[in-house]
């Protein structure tokens, strides 16, 4: 049976999150380009094959694919269907990322777009990944921050505190039991991730590079493509307008220490396979 628009909780309108999704589908060819403005500090971007793991609406894909060949994969057919057409050079394939139907050595970049936090198994995901990308392949990275301060305040994927900081079961028991009923059997629920899990998670096989100062560079010089939550936008605001900006800026580094592992809100990183 087809699955109707209403049955879904990222197309629901009456659901509180719904324009904070909403926002984010709006903007998913701006976070393309940003994604593409990291990735280009350490590949050309011609020539290339690339993987968009879980492409979501599809707007990385279309920004990849212009100069090289895409493969836009989603386990929602109802986001596959979404996704714009129009561009060349994009095959789009359904599946799951702890299945995935390719060779070894197949890609040069994969991206991992506000993905890994959703995904049950993600050292099996971790693995797979290693084994796709050609010799001194890369990953594109982003993911929500466990232990930033701005992220216990307002959890991204919710609006509410502390959800940040729970694990997978315990949002469900302490939240949608209470909260989100209908959610409850939802198997993509994001559990965050901290710098330390991801340094585990990734740092045997891949060398890795944050790239905080040029995401919050790119943030206060009017980039749509990375907050789209009304808590993340109210503090940019907030921070513009009592002249912080450029401090921010100043102060932001690439370094994993005090500042990105408990205060910025998303880490933006470039995986390079060793």
């Amino acid at each position: 049976m087809e699955v109707t628009e209403n049955k879904i909780p990222w197309l629901d309108v009456t659901h509180p999150n719904y324009s904070r999704w909403n926002r984010a589908r709006e903007i998913s060819v701006e976070r393309g380009k940003f994604a593409k403005s990291v990735l280009e500090k350490v590949v050309a971007c011609n020539n290339l094959k690339i993987l968009d793991l879980g492409s979501g609406e599809g707007g990385t894909s279309k920004v990849l694919s212009e100069n090289n060949n895409v493969i836009s994969f989603e386990i929602s057919k109802e986001r596959l269907r979404r996704q714009s057409e129009s561009a060349q050079n994009i095959k789009r394939l359904c599946g799951s990322a702890l299945d995935l139907p390719f060779n070894k050595n197949s890609f040069d970049v994969i991206i991992l777009q506000d993905v890994i936090e959703h995904l049950a198994k993600k050292d099996k995901v971790s693995e797979e990944i290693y084994h796709l990308l050609k010799k001194n392949g890369v990953v594109y990275l982003s993911t929500p921050n466990k232990t930033s301060v701005i992220n216990f305040i307002s959890d991204p994927h919710w609006g509410v505190p502390i959800i940040s900081i729970l694990s997978r079961e315990k949002i469900k028991k302490y939240f949608l039991h209470y909260f989100r009923k209908s959610e409850i059997e939802r198997k993509d629920i994001a559990e965050l991730i901290s710098l330390k899990d991801l340094q585990k998670l990734f740092g045997e096989k891949f060398e890795s590079k944050l790239f905080t100062k040029h995401s919050v560079k790119e943030l206060f010089n009017g980039n749509k493509g990375i907050v789209w939550s009304n808590f993340h936008l109210r503090l940019v605001k907030m921070i513009s307008l009592l002249k912080l900006n450029k401090i921010l800026i100043k102060i932001a580094n690439d370094k994993p220490g005090l500042l990105n592992r408990f205060f910025t809100p998303t880490f933006y990183l470039i995986l390079k396979k060793k």
